[in-house]
């Protein structure tokens, strides 16, 4: 029904500061490139340029979206649809490129973003700017479903996918950093159900939902690996 793409639009190198640790961690910027019957939807659009001061803070390295999207066989101008899973600088970092391009995003998302202090506003209300905003779950195509996924941001959301052969698919973005943290998540939910004694870690509640359209593979913005159900 429909085929994924991950598209890698280049790294940038988190402080140690927000890694917890004594080094920095250098993460990748991964996007999806979805196409189905309806046409072309791009999940999330690399890294957009920063103020002097957040380029010092990230070192980001970008890969141009136009070069990413010309070698999966398709332009800009190809796209139906981008999926933003939130608004930060490297998630929507391409979107100046889609004037007139539907922009899916969460409402309380997109507020947060033009209150100010949050991303780079250039990004945001860019001249041609679409927004089709959103107030939780919702069907965009058959087959593909827009999930709130709390947590980073509070407007934070995912993409359910369904493949050919009963394969449902999640595009995460952000909802969690790495692969492991999320396969940890669900042992936490797993254990949570099944009555083991507390103490035991918590889980965000939009993983029942999750649960139950329960998606073989999990992809995520920041993490080559990929989470594959058992």
């Amino acid at each position: 029904m429909h085929t994924i793409r991950r598209l890698d639009l280049g790294y940038f190198v988190r402080p140690a500061s927000e890694v917890g640790g004594p080094e920095p961690r250098v993460e990748p910027v991964l996007a999806y490139l979805v196409r189905g019957p309806q046409g072309l939807l791009l999940f999330d659009t690399g890294i957009g340029a920063g103020s002097p001061e957040t380029e010092a803070h990230y070192r980001p390295v970008r890969r141009p979206l136009p070069e990413a999207l010309a070698a999966a066989g398709v332009s800009v101008s190809d796209i139906d649809l981008v999926v933003n899973c939130h608004l930060h600088f490297d998630h929507c970092g391409g979107n100046p490129l889609f004037a007139g391009t539907p922009v899916l995003v969460q409402s309380n998302e997109l507020a947060t973003a033009r209150r100010g202090d949050y991303t780079i506003d250039a990004l945001v209300d860019f001249p041609g700017a679409v927004y089709r905003e959103l107030d939780g779950e919702t069907e965009i195509w058959p087959g593909v479903r827009v999930l709130p996924t709390p947590g980073h941001t509070e407007g934070h959301q995912s993409l359910l996918v369904e493949q050919l052969g009963d394969c449902t698919v999640l595009l995460a973005g952000q909802a969690y950093d790495f692969a492991t943290e999320y396969g940890q998540a669900l042992l936490a939910r797993q254990a949570a159900r099944e009555g083991v004694a507390a103490p035991l870690p918590g889980y965000r509640a939009w993983l029942d939902r999750v649960a139950e359209h329960a998606p073989r593979r999990v992809l995520f913005a920041h993490d080559h690996a990929v989470w594959e159900l058992a």
